[in-house]
């Protein structure tokens, strides 16, 4: 874990930077401003021409400090709440095999870079333990958390894709030590899956990690809601901040963002927005 104030645990994703190697990623993080960075492991563990290689010594020379992974899954098609729903995590079986093997790929950087935490979206969790689905992901997260844990690393799911209290059903029948939850505000927005205040408390007892994120809920039930630059939308963040506090967060605060053409700047306007609230 982490200590001190939000603002001095603040980090950001990777991929929020839609980096092209390396190089790109760490002349993107100087204009953040920002040196800690929550890193996507498939770019790396793919390094197409080579614009990954030596990641770790270079990050090391940038003065950038890693505190996280992140992988994604085979076949994901955002398009829709309903092709997410169908495509998401590790629930198809089609991709499964594949999506196993990139896993321990993925591990085997993660090792390298030494982090303790990797997160992902596991899928959408059936909220009913007698659907035939549920046993099947659960035996499926299984594998991976052992997997992970052999090596002392916590995984991390990524929370919206189901109500609070899913998930944490889900948690307590995986009955796995070492996995717990990367909460996303914004997503129990986007998803329309609950207030996220509440699911926030509902989930402390897992929490590694928060993203920040905001959006606006969807007036249209079944269809997304909209991503919008942190600050500017629904998101309660005095409320958020306070009540990480009020639990004992002490982990790093990652700033997300996955819509807008203007990356760099939405990233320091997010940094800026939580210097502001003296966090």
């Amino acid at each position: 874990m982490a200590s001190g104030s939000i603002r001095e645990r603040l980090a950001v994703c990777s991929w929020s930077l839609q980096p092209t190697s390396a190089s790109d990623l760490f002349a993107k993080l100087r204009q953040t401003g920002l040196s800690r960075v929550q890193i996507a492991l498939d770019p790396i563990r793919e390094n197409p021409a080579g614009r990954w290689d030596g990641f770790a010594e270079q990050a090391a020379r940038e003065g950038v400090t890693c505190i996280s992974g992140m992988f994604v899954t085979v076949g994901e098609d955002y398009s829709t709440l309903e092709s997410i729903r169908r495509t998401g995590g590790v629930v198809p079986d089609e991709t499964w095999e594949e999506n196993w093997r990139n896993i321990q790929a993925n591990l085997h950087v993660a090792r390298q870079l030494g982090l303790k935490l990797v997160t992902f979206h596991a899928g959408f969790l059936p909220h009913d333990p007698a659907d035939p689905a549920h046993a099947k992901l659960r035996d499926r997260i299984r594998r991976i958390a052992d997997l992970f844990a052999a090596h002392d690393i916590t995984l991390g799911f990524e929370t919206g894709q189901e109500t609070a209290e899913t998930l944490a059903a889900f948690l307590q029948d995986l009955e796995r030590r070492n996995v717990g939850v990367n909460f996303d505000p914004a997503n129990m927005l986007l998803y329309d899956k609950g207030d996220p205040i509440a699911a926030l408390r509902r989930l402390a007892p897992w929490l590694k990690q928060v993203h920040l994120k905001d959006a606006n809920r969807t007036k249209v039930p079944g269809t997304w809601g909209e991503e919008v630059v942190l600050g500017t939308g629904q998101v309660d963040w005095p409320a958020f901040f306070r009540t990480l506090e009020e639990i004992g967060f002490r982990g790093y605060a990652c700033i997300e963002r996955e819509a807008g053409r203007q990356r760099v700047a939405d990233i320091v306007a997010a940094r800026e927005f939580v210097e502001r609230l003296g966090v």
